[in-house]
């Protein structure tokens, strides 16, 4: 196992060694007339705007990085699961054989490969074919800070159609460079892969004075399960973070080493992670995936009127977050562990920040084989950290470090303009800038799916794509770059109030969901009212099932 100072460094191979080729788009046998389009990534997202531009009509080429399809579902932990029930994370038009809660990654994966073989998606995809850079060739930047209108004139492939991207690509089988030539670009490459986030530190209290081993979660999650299971066995392991891959981690080591060598999980923020999707035998998607629940939230560009019903309703959003949390509370060991979130339950669900626990996982707090401890920070030491404001050493023999990715980074660095690289995501006080979560307003014939969360990603993702796709055959056109630019203000402050200033940059939006897709639907002149009756309509909660044949 290589050293932490050798895991992140870029591929050793000289690019002198590599051709670069000008490539038509004639892979497909595309038709003359028929708009090129790009998509970068062949995950959940890259799969559903693959099929949903087929359906509308245009011949893609989707690029995938690695020799398979499934994006993080392929390069996941042994222990993970589906985060919800089947129901709620599928497509729309391809559901489940069988309805059932939390299956094993494997299974999602085994669906999502069924649902590319069902709509013969795989021959639209180049694997093993890493973007390495895309490049805008039409309008000057000049001329493209002057437009009033997104591309020049709102339509999906510009004012003129002689805007292009470049899309540089290394063929990883081959050892060449080429140079594909599109029309549009859908980028689906994620949030939570590809670039570790690695926590900085003093010089001499880095992992370069550790004798143990030091990687990142990424790295863990690549290893085959047996190699894993391997790696960590008879070792004291730390690990680093508070999100659900550092509690599946650190059940998994808990579990390998049991008591003779605990694992201990260092984290500086306690959130909510819950064994259970219901309270009282009812579903949270009744209490927070409805019409009624959201009319307790002030939503974006809402009216005078729905502003007034949100406020007058607050206390009873307000009632239901403590009735969910006392439940949990009572179902759970958190006050005893000291593991109760410092914010509600809402905020939670506001900010995607809701999780499944590992199984009997305060069980093994119990047992000894888990120890939690709570920091603001830790530098190494030859034999382990030590936590601030404390003196002892945690000894280990592996520091594994869930702390994220460089989402943001690994977006802005596929642009080679100095300028679109500047403005992609805006400021670092400022929500992500995608119109509809999907199109930057100052960036032509491009989207971007997937980069918005929800508690169900499958199902944003598609409601997404089918939206671009839309926009692609021309059903409708894009307001004004000023009119864009102000609905992003109020989404803006609509994620601070919600999601808070920590986490606003998330872009989550589960608790909007509904409001959302209405809007996506009435720019494609679909009715977004998608249930038989009224009753149904407001208070039953929505799914992918009923956006089916949009």
């Amino acid at each position: 196992m290589q050293q932490y100072k050798n895991l992140f460094l870029p591929s050793q191979r000289s690019k002198n060694n590599k051709e670069t080729h000008h490539t038509p788009m004639d892979i497909h046998k595309t038709s003359q007339n028929r708009k090129k389009i790009g998509i970068i990534g062949a995950g959940v997202s890259g799969l559903a705007a693959c099929k949903h531009t087929i359906d509308k009509g245009f011949d893609p080429i989707v690029f995938e990085s690695t020799p398979d399809i499934g994006g993080v579902w392929a390069h996941t932990l042994e222990s993970t699961r589906l985060q919800a029930s089947t129901s709620a994370y599928q497509f729309s038009d391809f559901p489940w054989p069988v309805d059932s809660a939390f299956p094993t990654h494997d299974k999602v994966l085994e669906y999502v490969k069924a649902y590319a073989t069902e709509f013969d998606l795989v021959k639209w995809i180049r694997f093993e074919s890493r973007v390495v850079g895309i490049e805008y060739v039409g309008a000057e930047e000049e001329e493209m800070a002057k437009w009033e209108m997104w591309a020049g004139n709102g339509e999906a492939f510009g004012e003129d159609g002689k805007g292009e991207w470049e899309i540089t690509v290394e063929n990883l089988k081959q050892g060449i460079i080429e140079v594909i030539v599109v029309d549009f670009i859908i980028l689906c490459i994620g949030r939570f892969s590809g670039k570790p986030n690695i926590p900085d530190f003093p010089a001499n209290k880095g992992p370069e004075i550790f004798k143990g081993h030091v990687i990142h979660s990424m790295d863990y999650s690549n290893m085959a399960d047996d190699v894993a299971a391997d790696f960590i066995k008879g070792k004291r392991v730390i690990v680093v973070g508070s999100g659900k891959s550092a509690f599946d981690i650190t059940a998994e080591c808990a579990k390998a080493n049991g008591v003779e060598n605990p694992c201990t999980m260092v984290f500086r923020t306690k959130h909510w992670l819950v064994n259970e999707s219901k309270i009282f035998g009812f579903d949270l998607s009744y209490f927070y995936l409805n019409r009624f629940s959201e009319l307790l939230i002030h939503k974006p560009g809402q009216s005078f009127l729905h502003s007034l019903i949100a406020t007058c309703f607050s206390p009873l959003r307000w009632a239901i977050s403590k009735i969910v949390e006392t439940y949990f509370k009572k179902r759970l060991p958190l006050e005893k562990h000291d593991m109760v979130p410092d914010y509600n339950f809402c905020h939670a669900m506001s900010s995607c920040l809701i999780a499944r626990l590992p199984e009997k996982f305060y069980n093994e707090v119990e047992e000894g084989s888990v120890i939690l401890k709570k920091s603001k920070g830790f530098k190494f030491c030859e034999t382990g950290i030590i936590l601030d404001g404390e003196n002892e050493v945690v000894e280990s023999a592996l520091v594994i470090l869930a702390t994220g990715f460089k989402g943001d980074q690994k977006l802005r660095d596929l642009f080679v303009s100095p300028w679109f690289q500047k403005i992609a995501l805006g400021s670092s006080n400022s929500t992500v800038p995608l119109y509809r979560e999907c199109i930057h307003p100052r960036i032509p014939q491009l989207a971007i799916i997937g980069y918005s969360e929800s508690l169900t990603s499958m199902y944003l993702s598609e409601r997404m794509s089918n939206w671009v796709a839309s926009f692609l055959k021309g059903k409708f056109h894009l307001p004004s770059i000023p009119k864009m630019e102000k609905d992003l203000q109020e989404w803006d402050k609509y994620k601070r109030k919600y999601i808070g200033e920590m986490y606003f940059r998330k872009s989550c939006v589960s608790a909007v969901n509904i409001w959302y897709n209405d809007l996506l639907c009435r720019d494609m002149g679909e009715n977004p009212r998608r249930k038989k009756d009224l009753f149904s309509e407001w208070f039953q909660p929505y799914g992918p099932a009923d956006y089916e044949n949009l």
